[in-house]
């Protein structure tokens, strides 16, 4: 059995939380407490340390999920959650003001937390907001030289989207490990 290490990121109120609880196989432990500063105005609840659950794949092998806080303020969770992170799956909600900077932003700065190539990006709020596309989020990851990550609509919701994301960023992972 491998146990997979997934860090999930992203701004606040990008579905980091929901994602989780979406598709873990038991109650996902969360540490979310009164949003007290401008994330009020977001969402009443806010993650201030990480959210983690975990499932089952076909085989025995466990993901196990680590939720980051969305807010910068809290970032050094995200290199201490990052340690031997088999991946990262990033949020970005596609409805915030400029979800192409926050893209920007958190790819840049976990670059050097997880290795470029084990980032997979999933759009939250495409039924809110279908401006940028899709192909406007592979535009810029291609921008900062990175063409080939994956892009897909999630809805965090959704255990199936959310699973889906997951093991695709598995299977590139897988496939580029074994070339």
């Amino acid at each position: 059995m491998v146990n997979h290490k997934i860090v999930v990121s992203g701004p606040v109120g990008a579905g980091k939380s929901t994602a989780i609880r979406s598709v873990s196989d038991s109650p996902a432990l969360t540490t979310d407490f009164a949003a007290t500063d401008a994330t009020c105005a977001v969402k009443e609840l806010t993650t201030v340390a990480l959210d983690h659950g975990a499932f089952d794949l076909d085989g025995g092998d466990r993901v196990l999920l680590f939720g980051t806080p969305g807010q910068d303020r809290f970032d050094f969770m995200w290199e201490i959650l990052s340690e031997g992170a088999t991946g990262l799956i990033l949020l970005i909600p596609n409805d915030h003001f400029k979800p192409l900077a926050e893209l920007r932003l958190f790819v840049r700065t976990f670059a050097s937390l997880v290795r470029p190539a084990d980032i997979a990006v999933g759009v939250t709020q495409t039924d809110c907001c279908d401006v940028p596309s899709l192909d406007d989020y592979r535009h810029a990851l291609a921008a900062l030289g990175l063409p080939h990550l994956p892009v897909q609509a999630v809805d965090a919701r959704n255990p199936d989207d959310v699973r889906a994301l997951i093991l695709m960023l598995l299977e590139r992972r897988a496939d580029r490990v074994t070339a």
